[in-house]
């Protein structure tokens, strides 16, 4: 077997992840398998130990340059966020990935099991992964967040994970406004009350000072969810935008879970083909540049089909030397025929 390129890696992986198989030996038979189609994409079969050997020791950060590069040609085409508010909107989160702790020792979680963090900042804007980062389970979502480079006069939301006051003074001084869950443990004193519509579902909004060293002052608003019953309270920097569009906002920090959701079912980031952080960045990198594919051909083909539907097609179609517009946008149906209509008096 000749020596692997870079090129033959990524075309395995994001076969693996377009595909789904389960290991590294399932994968390198699958491309066997398909070796004679392989040449349409310029790629040519691996050997298992080969692919193994670069998953651990050639840089993932290959690929974090390929995505973001992705990620500039494909934003341009995305829509932009629904609200009226000039600015991004960004949401911030994170998912555990369950890992075995003998083989991922470096995955630290607790003594008896292993996880993986997986950091999101999703930018609203076609809800397109803008920032991303891999740490261990034990780390704290709030140091991450302190450490994106937001745009001045975007909005964040994020849950009460990300409650910290030195983010909440970061985000304030570089003119971010953001958007979270009040925390029952935060102690504050009520300076200001401002009248809401309680048909609305809003049942506050005031303005607080945060008790103790920060002196922080926000505003707290407080909104009950129609449908549901539950009460939710919020706070926020953002004093030029109304009340009920802060709830808003929150709600529609339920996006990011979708994401999370999709790319676990039907992706490859739960069950790796490698153990070390290496292989397992590579995986992911690469999972979100198929990501990133799907959502560019969805934008650009102006298709109105999900994006598991377009991810479906490309399965059944993969190594075959199709148009991609024709296959995502089947030709217009036919109208039927008119029939000989005759005259009653006819018959």
């Amino acid at each position: 077997m000749r020596s692997i390129r870079r090129w033959d890696q990524l075309v395995a992986l994001a076969t693996a992840q377009l595909t789904r198989r389960a290991s590294l030996r399932d994968l390198v038979s699958n491309l066997r398998a398909q070796s004679h189609k392989l040449y349409h994409v310029g790629a040519r079969p691996v050997s298992r130990s080969s692919l193994a050997r670069v998953n651990r020791d050639q840089p993932a950060s290959l690929y974090q340059e390929i995505y973001e590069k992705l990620l500039a040609r494909t934003s341009p085409h995305a829509p932009r966020h629904q609200f009226k508010f000039q600015g991004k909107l960004f949401s911030l989160d994170a998912t555990f990935l369950k890992l075995t702790a003998s083989m991922f020792p470096w995955a630290k979680f607790n003594t008896a099991k292993g996880a993986a963090k997986l950091h999101i900042g999703l930018d609203h804007d076609g809800y397109l992964p803008r920032f991303v980062e891999l740490t261990d389970g034990q780390s704290y979502d709030g140091d991450w967040a302190r450490t994106l480079d937001l745009p001045a006069g975007s909005v964040v939301v994020f849950d009460r994970g990300y409650v910290d006051f030195k983010l909440f003074k970061r985000l304030i001084s570089r003119e971010i406004r953001f958007v979270t869950r009040h925390r029952r443990d935060l102690r504050y004193t009520v300076l200001e009350r401002r009248p809401v519509e309680p048909d609305t579902g809003l049942t506050s909004d005031q303005l607080i000072r945060m008790q103790g060293k920060s002196g922080l002052v926000l505003r707290r608003i407080g909104y009950r969810d129609p449908e549901s019953g539950k009460h939710y309270v919020f706070l926020t920097n953002a004093e030029d935008l109304p009340a009920l569009t802060i709830t808003q906002i929150y709600k529609e920090r339920w996006k990011i879970e979708i994401f999370f959701k999709w790319i676990k079912q039907n992706l490859r980031v739960l069950n790796f083909l490698g153990t070390s952080p290496n292989a397992v960045l590579s995986q992911i990198w690469v999972a979100l540049i198929v990501y990133l594919l799907l959502q560019q051909l969805k934008l650009r083909a102006k298709v109105e089909g999900s994006l598991q539907k377009i991810l479906r097609l490309l399965q059944l179609n993969l190594f075959d030397r199709r148009n991609l517009l024709q296959l995502l946008r089947p030709p217009p149906k036919q109208p039927p025929e008119e029939q000989l209509q005759l005259p009653i008096n006819a018959l």
